[in-house]
């Protein structure tokens, strides 16, 4: 619409000011004001690389004026990171750089008062190590994963087709395989895009069961397997909950359901499409394992994990417990801070349900560590994860590697303008209307999301050979230090309580603080925990 608005303005003053000179030839002199916004504008359309002025020619450069004063000047009032720095003022700005290969280096040292209680650091050696060759990789597999895969340290969160438009997919699915690291599909599923985009992808299956479902909204094995054997398809994830709408189904508003995209999700047009909160493939802890072990014979042994956000501690318990009872182990878990992000959900869910991921992480490797069987699974964090140094601490609380969705939104250029929802995303990124999304330059985004990543992981090894330490599975909870107050500092090893291994196979070694979830927690049931604290 502003692209012909454009067109429409230029020839109309065009027109005008020839039609003025015909009576006042000084007229010709307004020639002077207008030709340059014009050229300015035409240039604006023809460019590919930034996608803003493509769909707002001339107008949308004013973010850039803006940005060469301050960069952050164009959302100051921000969300803050769980400590209390805000983010998007310093970090939204270091993803764009190394989105788009610029020197990420800052003067005047720390923007950060680091005597302000909650800054955290970590500590340099003496005996610095060298830079690895090769960047390092996780292997996800447990013991009865047939085709282990071995992931980068930091991959693409879950973004549907659906909320992202095709040439996002795209991009991100082509950023994905030029960096060497996974893209999850989201739980609107499987596309041609993330096909024809050619990067390793983590299948992600909701609760709406999208592109594996039958007409009436349940699993349907068969559809699974016949898509689920592309050798793309590195790994599978259950989808239980996530962190921006935990005990909430997904939704895609009616606005962004396009017929393409109802074909792929197999459900009808004309409404929202909104997932149910839970499966209703199983319904208990046992049932969830034995979909895991569906899953993993279907794909012949593909690595197969559950993603949710942390609620009742106790329910959590009682999917260890029903590991312990089937012998089946997921192979990983993905973990979701309750400040994850979303493109759509009730405002009271996003800020004030759900576990945060620090508080959730260390539970959760707590929990798998108690039971002995933390080193089946792999576990995958994900929830405002930016910098190599949020990295880093997510690795120190026990998560092996980090999904983002939010920083490869930036690297995308993403400007958070909050319009996900309503189909009018400036961007192109979080649109269904093709006068927009085709403006964003598939190939350019594509290398900026790989840059990022890139980046990010060199970044991330700089500081642990800084540390004295050749590998990112040698951080732990002593690593991190946090500012508690004026000169009392704590480590992360004392700042969080960690339980010995196995500790919660015996009944008499089982810590104080967690007797009353383990006794609640039943592997048969989960509606028997949740009672429970309502009692």
């Amino acid at each position: 619409m502003v692209r012909k608005l454009f067109f429409i303005l230029s020839i109309s003053s065009t027109l005008l000011i020839i039609l003025l000179a015909q009576f006042y030839p000084v007229a010709w002199w307004l020639f002077a004001l207008t030709a340059p916004l014009i050229a300015l504008g035409i240039y604006d359309l023809l460019q590919t690389r930034h996608t803003i002025p493509r769909i707002f020619p001339v107008i949308g450069r004013l973010r850039y004026l803006f940005e060469s004063i301050r960069p952050e000047i164009q959302q100051y009032f921000v969300e803050s990171d769980i400590n209390g720095i805000p983010i998007n003022r310093e970090f939204r700005a270091l993803v764009y750089q190394r989105a788009k290969g610029v020197r990420d280096t800052r003067p005047f040292g720390t923007l950060f008062d680091v005597y302000r209680p909650g800054y955290e650091w970590t500590n340099q050696s003496l005996s610095p190590r060298p830079m690895p060759k090769e960047m390092p990789r996780v292997t996800v597999g447990g013991p009865d994963c047939q085709q282990p895969y071995k992931a980068a340290y930091l991959n693409i969160s879950a973004m549907s087709y659906g909320a992202l438009s095709k040439h996002a997919i795209l991009a991100l699915s082509k950023g994905a395989k030029l960096g060497g690291f996974y893209h999850n599909t989201g739980e609107g599923g499987l596309s041609p895009y993330h096909i024809e985009g050619g990067g390793d992808l983590v299948w992600q299956i909701g609760t709406g069961y999208f592109g594996c479902r039958t007409a009436d909204g349940h699993f349907d094995p068969q559809l699974f397997k016949k898509k689920v054997n592309a050798p793309q398809i590195k790994m599978i994830e259950i989808k239980l909950s996530q962190g921006a709408k935990p005990g909430h189904g997904g939704i895609l508003p009616a606005a962004k359901l396009t017929e393409e995209i109802a074909q792929i999700r197999h459900v009808p047009l004309g409404q929202d499409v909104v997932s149910p909160p839970g499966h209703n493939a199983f319904s208990d802890p046992i049932g969830l394992l034995h979909f895991v072990k569906q899953l993993r014979e279907l794909s012949n042994g593909k690595p197969i994990g559950f993603k949710l956000c942390i609620g009742y501690r106790g329910e959590f318990l009682s999917i260890c417990k029903a590991m312990l009872e089937t012998g089946i182990t997921p192979d990983f878990i993905t973990v979701d801070g309750g400040e994850g992000g979303t493109g759509a959900a009730p405002v009271e869910l996003t800020n004030s349900v759900g576990t945060p991921l620090r508080d959730a992480l260390s539970f959760v490797h707590n929990a798998l560590t108690g039971t002995g069987l933390r080193e089946q699974i792999t576990l995958i964090a994900s929830g405002k994860v930016l910098s190599a140094f949020h990295l880093l601490r997510t690795l120190a609380l026990g998560a092996d590697m980090v999904n983002s969705a939010r920083g490869m939104m930036f690297a995308l250029g993403c400007i958070q303008s909050r319009q996900c929802n309503a189909n009018t995303c400036p961007t192109g990124i979080a649109t269904q209307d093709p006068s927009r999304y085709r403006q964003l330059n598939i190939e350019d985004k594509a290398r900026r999301v790989a840059s990022y990543q890139h980046t990010s992981i060199h970044a991330l090894m700089e500081i642990i050979t800084s540390m004295g330490l050749d590998h990112p599975s040698q951080v732990n909870h002593c690593h991190i230090h946090r500012r508690v107050n004026g000169p009392l500092t704590t480590t992360y090893s004392e700042l969080y309580k960690w339980i010995e291994k196995g500790c919660l196979l015996d009944e008499a070694s089982v810590p104080e603080d967690w007797k009353h979830d383990w006794n609640i927690a039943r592997a048969d049931s989960w509606e028997t925990c949740c009672a429970n604290y309502l009692n």
